[in-house]
C-alpha cells in the first residue's frame, strides 16, 4: 500500500481538458532504463532520453511537451519496464 501511494500520480483530467491538452504521459523515471523504445515509437517526437542517471543508473526516457500528445498509447505498449502511463 505504501509503495502505490509513493508512486500515485494525481491526475486532473478535466483542467487538461479545459486547456485543449488531448492526453498526458507519465514517465516513472527510476523504473526505466532507457531502452529508447518509446522514442522510436512515438510519431510526434515527443519522448526523449534524459543526461541524468536515475536511481537504477540508468538515462531514462522524459517527455519533451505533453501539450503535444495525441494519446496514442504506442510508447506505452512497447515500454519493456511498463514504465510510461498515458492519460486520456
Amino acid at each position: 500500500m505504501d509503495f502505490l501511494r509513493s508512486h500515485q500520480v494525481f491526475y486532473n483530467q478535466q483542467e487538461d481538458i479545459n486547456k485543449g491538452i488531448l492526453a498526458k504521459i507519465v514517465i516513472e523515471r527510476d523504473r526505466c532504463k532507457g531502452c529508447s523504445f518509446c522514442v522510436d515509437a512515438c510519431p510526434k517526437n515527443l519522448i526523449t532520453i534524459e543526461e541524468e542517471l536515475n536511481i537504477q543508473g540508468y538515462l531514462p526516457a522524459t517527455i519533451k511537451d505533453n501539450n503535444k500528445c495525441t494519446g496514442c498509447a504506442l510508447c506505452a505498449e512497447v515500454c519493456p519496464d511498463v514504465a510510461i502511463e498515458v492519460y486520456k
